[in-house]
């Protein structure tokens, strides 16, 4: 949010920087999910793009430490499409050496060594990976195969994987039974129904305690923010936009008026929507064996009829929201 817009209305801070929120459904969600890391399983943790998963995950982290009944571990790996089991056993070396490791270059020495760091570790060891659903096919398999040699020399290695629908959705594939049976998939629901206790939380979070919230939005403007927006994300962007626009023109107040004419027209297009789930036009091409000139078609709603009426079919089968 522009600085005159933060000060003109009395915020301290930008809606962006709120931090955690929470409610009994986050709460549950992530009791279950300690419960499935130490007992030692392959976890998926998936929700849509802007659900607050970074966070959460955060939060489950900072527990986990907090708990130190067992060791946390990371990948840092930006570029998730080529992190190969090597780039993901190379966290785990670096999260569970007290100096800078000696990572074994040969596969056999490296697992190896591996496997007794974590024997020597004597906790349960959890690694995290965020952006998961760009991962290969071969690194899934990779990761099932090394938590089992993991145990096998006595140790115990939970691994969560973090992304977008399409983690869950790939996952469930017939073809994919070797590696998705093992998992077990936690979709994540968001702020979903708190949309509006959302939106009183981060004006909270964020407005000086002498602000009345009351007379800078009007309760019609916050129902139609809890209407039609699904995400923490997409309320912080549009509630910043009012509050700019409700600025430029010279209003007191956000009205319903306003949120009407920021909101984008195209939000739940399909496009955006199964964005929002993880899939661009590459992703789609390459799942659905179509030429990426065919989907944009589709997306445009442009492709002839016989061919959406396949694609179509094809989405629904796979999990996707057409």
């Amino acid at each position: 949010m522009l600085s005159e817009v933060l000060e003109h209305f009395g915020f301290t801070r930008d809606l962006h920087a709120a931090g955690y929120y929470e409610t009994s459904y986050h709460r549950q969600f992530l009791k279950n999910l300690r419960s499935a890391i130490h007992s030692g399983n392959l976890i998926a943790f998936t929700g849509l793009v802007g659900s607050g998963k970074t966070l959460l995950l955060r939060q489950l982290q900072d527990e986990l430490l907090a708990e130190k009944r067992i060791t946390v571990a990371k990948s840092l790996a930006v570029d998730k499409e080529r992190a190969s089991l090597t780039t993901l056993i190379t966290a785990l070396f670096y999260d569970l050496s007290d100096k800078e490791p000696k990572i074994p270059s040969q596969s056999e020495h490296r697992e190896r060594a591996l496997r007794e760091l974590v024997r020597k570790s004597k906790r349960p060891v959890v690694l995290f990976i965020d952006e998961a659903h760009d991962l290969h096919h071969k690194t899934l398999v990779g990761l099932k195969r090394l938590r089992e040699v993991v145990a096998d020399g006595g140790g115990m290695l939970s691994i969560v994987l973090a992304g977008h629908p399409k983690l869950r959705n790939a996952l469930l594939r017939p073809n994919m039974e070797e590696i998705g049976f093992r998992f077990a998939v936690f979709p994540f629901e968001g702020m979903a129904g708190y949309q509006a206790d959302y939106i009183a939380w981060l004006l909270g979070r964020c407005l000086k305690e002498s602000t009345d919230q009351a007379g800078i939005i009007e309760s019609s403007a916050v129902d139609l923010l809890a209407t039609r927006l699904r995400t923490p994300l997409q309320i912080e962007q549009y509630l910043t936009l009012a509050f700019e626009e409700t600025f430029r023109i010279g209003e007191k107040a956000v009205t319903a008026a306003v949120v009407e004419a920021v909101l984008s027209r195209q939000i739940d297009d399909l496009e955006p929507r199964l964005t929002r789930y993880g899939y661009d036009v590459k992703s789609i091409a390459e799942e659905f064996r179509a030429k990426p000139a065919e989907v944009r078609l589709f997306l445009q709603g442009q492709l002839d009829p016989a061919r959406t009426r396949e694609l179509t079919e094809q989405m629904l089968v796979a999990g996707l929201p057409v």
